[in-house]
C-alpha cells in the first residue's frame, strides 16, 4: 500500500458534505469519506424543508429577527445575517442543480413553521432532505476529481506536532487502517443524537466529528444545547420517526389522552411555539397527568387539515405511519419528544475554519453561531448550503512530507473478549444520558450521569482494543486478515465517540447554571444575564465568552 494524498478530504456525505464537495474548486483532488453508504445521514431524513425569505411579503430582515428570537440570545448576529442574506441565492443554486421543490402555480410553494413570522419554508412534499441529497449525490458522482471511500471510519486526525496544522487522518477502510495526507480536512459528520435513548437521528449519528476535533485539540462551543423535537412517533416496535414540524404548521393540534388541546396552557402560541417550549410543555403535562410519564405519550390530531392537503404535503408520513398500523386520516398519531438537533459543536467562522489550521467543519457538527441556544425550524439545511458556498475560496496548506512513514503490517486480531463490554456501554449510555441530560436537567442528575460515564471511560480505556489503538504507530498502514477485526474496530470507534460527547454534554450542562433554549435546568429554571455567553471547551478546560 502506498501513501494516499489528496488536496481535500471531506468526512461525511449528508447535505453539508455533498454540497461542500461540489463547491470545492474542480481542479482539486478530493476524497469523500462516508461511514456508511451514501444517503444514510440525517439530511436525507429531513422532512420539513429549507427556509429562505423569497416571498414578496418577506425579507431577510424578518428572517434574521426570527432566527435571533428563536436562538434565545446566543445567536451571532453577523453569522445570522450572513445566513439569511445568502439564503435566496442558495435556493436558486439548488433549483439550478435540479432540486424539485413544490410549486404553488408558477411560484415556489412556501409554508409556515414554528417561530417563523412569515411562510418561508420551501419543501418537496415531506421528503425535502431526500430531494436535496439525491440531487447532490448525482452531481457528486459525476465529478471526475472526487474519489469515494464508503463504509469507512475516520479514527483520528493527523496534526503536525510542530506547527499544529491538520495534515491528514487515519481511516478504517476495507480491512485496513490507512493514513491519508491532505492539504485540508473538512468534517461534515452530522450530529450526535444516538447519545440519547430517544432520538430521531439515524444510527450513524454518533458525534464522530466533535469527538475527532476535540481529541485533536480544537475549540468546541455550546455543547449543552440539544434540541428535542416534540413530535416523534411513539409506538412499541416502531422507530422514533419524526413527524415534521410542518404538520403543525399546516394546522394539526396536539391533544392529551383525554382529548384536551393542552399546549396553550404553557405558551400563547400553542403548537407553533418554539420546539423547546413545545417539548417541555409535553414533558411537564405528562408529569402532571400521567402515573408513568416516561412511558406516556400525547397525540397529534391531523383532522383540522383537509385530507387532500395531507395527501399532497405528507405522503411519506402517511406511508410510514401506515406501515406501523396508524391511519392518519382516521386516528391521531401517538408522539413524544426525542433528541433531534445539536446546536453546539466545533467552533467555526464564516469560512468554515476551526481553531486548528487546515481543519474545516460544516453542518450540524459545527457551532457557526446561527442557531444560538435553539435552532429555528428549517435553518439547518440552509446553513449547510450557505456555508458550503464559501469553500470555493478554501485556503490550502502544503502537504508535509511524512518523515516517519512506516512500512505496512499485516496482523490478525480478534477482540471478541471486549464485545460484551462494548455492547453494554452502547446500551446503557444513551439511557443514562436521557435521564441525566434529557429535556429537563438537575445538578444531581447531571453529576450522577457524569460519575457513571467516568466509570465507562475507565473500563473502555483498559480494553485490549483500546490499548491496540493507543499504541498504533503514526503513519503505519495496517491490514487485518479477517473481516471481524474491522467490524469490531468500527463498533469500538463509534462507542468512543459516544463516550466522548456524553461526557462533554454532561459537563457543559452542569457548567451552565441557567435555563436557555434547548438547555433547561429545573434547579435554575430561568435565563440569567450572567450566562448570556457561550460555553467554550478546549481539551479539559471550560470557560465562557460573552455574546
Amino acid at each position: 500500500m502506498t501513501e494516499q494524498r489528496f488536496d481535500v478530504i471531506v468526512v461525511g456525505s449528508g447535505a453539508a458534505g455533498l454540497y461542500a464537495t461540489l463547491c470545492l474548486p474542480a481542479c482539486l483532488r478530493v476524497a469523500l469519506v462516508t461511514k456508511d453508504k451514501l444517503k444514510t445521514g440525517a439530511s436525507d431524513w429531513a422532512q420539513g424543508g429549507i427556509a429562505a425569505a423569497i416571498a414578496p411579503t418577506d425579507s431577510p430582515e424578518y428572517h434574521w429577527r426570527d432566527t435571533l428570537d428563536a436562538g434565545a440570545g446566543l445567536c451571532d448576529p453577523e453569522a445570522v445575517r450572513f445566513l439569511v442574506e445568502k439564503a435566496p441565492e442558495a435556493i436558486q443554486a439548488l433549483v439550478s442543480l435540479g432540486v424539485s421543490f413544490d410549486h404553488h402555480g408558477q411560484d415556489l410553494a412556501l409554508t409556515l413553521e414554528a417561530a417563523h413570522s412569515q411562510p418561508r419554508v420551501l419543501h418537496a412534499a415531506d421528503t425535502t432532505g431526500r430531494a436535496i441529497v439525491s440531487t447532490l449525490t448525482e452531481e457528486v458522482l459525476a465529478r471526475p476529481n472526487i474519489e469515494f471511500f464508503s463504509q469507512a471510519v475516520a479514527l483520528s486526525l493527523d496534526c503536525d506536532p510542530e506547527t499544529g496544522h491538520c495534515q491528514g487522518l487515519s481511516l478504517l477502510y476495507q480491512n485496513r487502517i490507512e493514513w491519508f495526507s491532505t492539504k485540508a480536512v473538512l468534517l461534515a459528520t452530522g450530529g450526535g443524537g444516538q447519545v440519547f435513548a430517544q432520538t430521531t437521528n439515524p444510527a450513524v449519528s454518533t458525534g464522530d466529528g466533535v469527538s475527532l476535533a476535540w481529541r485533536a485539540g480544537a475549540k468546541l462551543r455550546d455543547l449543552e444545547f440539544f434540541q428535542f423535537h416534540p413530535t416523534a412517533l411513539t409506538k412499541i416496535g416502531a422507530p422514533h420517526f419524526l413527524i415534521s414540524e410542518a404538520v403543525r404548521g399546516e394546522g394539526a393540534f396536539l391533544r392529551d389522552r383525554l382529548g384536551e388541546r393542552f399546549v396553550f396552557n404553557y405558551h400563547s402560541n400553542g403548537e407553533l411555539a418554539p420546539r423547546d417550549v413545545v417539548s417541555r410543555a409535553i414533558f411537564q403535562h405528562l408529569e402532571k397527568t400521567e402515573s408513568d410519564p416516561a412511558q406516556a405519550k400525547v397525540y397529534l390530531d391531523l383532522s383540522p387539515i383537509e385530507p387532500e392537503r395531507i395527501q399532497r404535503r405528507f405522503p411519506n408520513i402517511i406511508k410510514r405511519c401506515l406501515s406501523y398500523g396508524i391511519d392518519v386520516f382516521q386516528e391521531q398519531i401517538p408522539v413524544s419528544p426525542a433528541a433531534h438537533y445539536w446546536m453546539g459543536g466545533i467552533l467555526t467562522d464564516l469560512q468554515c475554519r476551526t481553531s486548528i489550521p487546515g481543519l474545516y467543519a460544516i453542518g450540524e457538527t459545527t457551532s457557526t453561531g446561527v442557531h444560538g441556544a435553539n435552532r429555528l425550524a428549517s435553518n439547518s439545511l440552509l446553513e449547510c448550503i450557505v456555508y458550503a458556498g464559501q469553500l470555493n475560496q478554501i485556503e490550502l496548506l502544503a502537504i508535509a512530507s511524512l518523515k516517519n512513514h512506516q512500512p505496512s503490517l499485516e496482523i490478525e486480531n480478534d477482540w471478541s473478549a471486549d464485545w460484551e463490554i462494548l455492547q453494554n456501554i452502547r446500551q446503557e449510555l444513551p439511557i443514562a444520558m436521557w435521564r441525566g441530560a434529557g429535556i429537563c436537567r438537575t445538578e444531581s442528575g447531571l453529576k450522577n450521569a457524569i460519575a457513571q460515564v467516568k466509570k465507562w471511560q475507565e473500563t473502555f480505556s483498559q480494553l485490549s482494543i483500546s490499548q491496540f489503538v493507543a499504541n498504533l504507530i503514526p503513519h503505519q498502514n495496517i491490514s487485518f486478515t479477517n473481516d471481524l477485526s474491522e467490524q469490531q474496530l468500527r463498533f469500538w470507534a463509534e462507542t468512543r465517540s459516544l463516550i466522548d460527547i456524553a461526557d462533554l454534554i454532561l459537563k457543559s450542562a452542569l457548567f451552565r447554571q441557567e435555563s436557555r433554549g434547548g438547555h433547561y435546568r429545573l434547579d435554575y429554571p430561568t435565563p440569567s444575564t450572567d450566562w448570556k455567553a457561550h460555553t467554550i471547551i478546549q481539551d479539559d478546560r471550560w470557560w465562557t465568552v460573552p455574546c
